[in-house]
């Protein structure tokens, strides 16, 4: 059984206690919060997610609804022609790479499931260009699984918040299940990514605007004064 260090030294029922409340005020933050990829059903979903790797959200969305609109079953992206695909997600860059991710993840699906997304991790892990967090998005935001998202916004504000100091998503994910309740994994997962986009940046978070403040291990790695801190604030849609 994985367990946490906390980097700050404190319980893990501190530590419990401590996330839970961030969260809670995530939640009054951003009550809005959701995926910013633009999609219909699980294929959609998970084609977009396959995008999004080194692309912002935004970009993303505006390559899926010529996408969407020229392939929309698993057997039309099975039978795609490379050359056409590569030149509709060409914007979202490493195109070549994700075109390869698409077709052979199509392919899985007509072969094993019938042309259609599997809702269980295992099965979705199996797809070609498939991975954990991939799976976890797709899960939580089509199929109504729990599942927690560590992207690098995840990874970055779970350090800053001193909630774990693991490196790898696999560990981190486990690490925050612990902390916080399992009917809350996906939205609390949006909540981070959102916060991780808009106030705790990678460069320079605006500490002296943030919500999470006096809860927060890492409060003046950015600016304090709130005045020069709120110029940092970014709206969305974002990365």
């Amino acid at each position: 059984m994985l367990r946490n260090v906390s980097p700050g030294g404190e319980s893990q029922l501190a530590l419990v206690r401590r996330a839970r409340r961030m969260d809670r005020i995530l939640v009054e933050t951003y009550p809005d919060a959701h995926c910013e990829l633009d999609f219909r059903d699980p294929l959609e979903l998970l084609v977009a997610t396959i995008l999004s790797a080194q692309c912002t959200d935004k970009r993303v969305n505006t390559v899926t609804p010529t996408l969407f609109a020229k392939y929309p079953t698993a057997e039309d992206y099975a039978g795609a022609d490379r050359a056409e695909m590569e030149g509709i997600i060409r914007p979202t860059g490493f195109f070549r790479a994700k075109t390869n991710s698409i077709i052979g993840m199509a392919q899985a699906l007509c072969e094993r499931h019938g042309g259609e997304v599997p809702g269980k991790l295992k099965d979705l892990v199996a797809l070609p260009g498939v991975g954990r967090k991939t799976a976890n998005v797709v899960l939580g935001n089509a199929f109504g699984v729990p599942g927690i998202t560590v992207d690098t916004h995840f990874q970055r504000l779970t350090h800053r918040f001193g909630w774990t100091s693991e490196t790898d998503p696999v560990k981190i994910e486990h690490v925050v299940a612990a902390l916080i309740p399992k009917r809350d994994w996906t939205m609390m997962s949006h909540r981070l990514i959102w916060h991780g986009r808009r106030v705790c940046h990678a460069r320079k978070p605006a500490c002296g605007v943030c919500p999470l403040a006096a809860l927060c291990p890492s409060y003046g790695v950015g600016p304090v004064d709130p005045v020069q801190a709120a110029k940092l604030v970014r709206p969305g849609p974002f990365s």
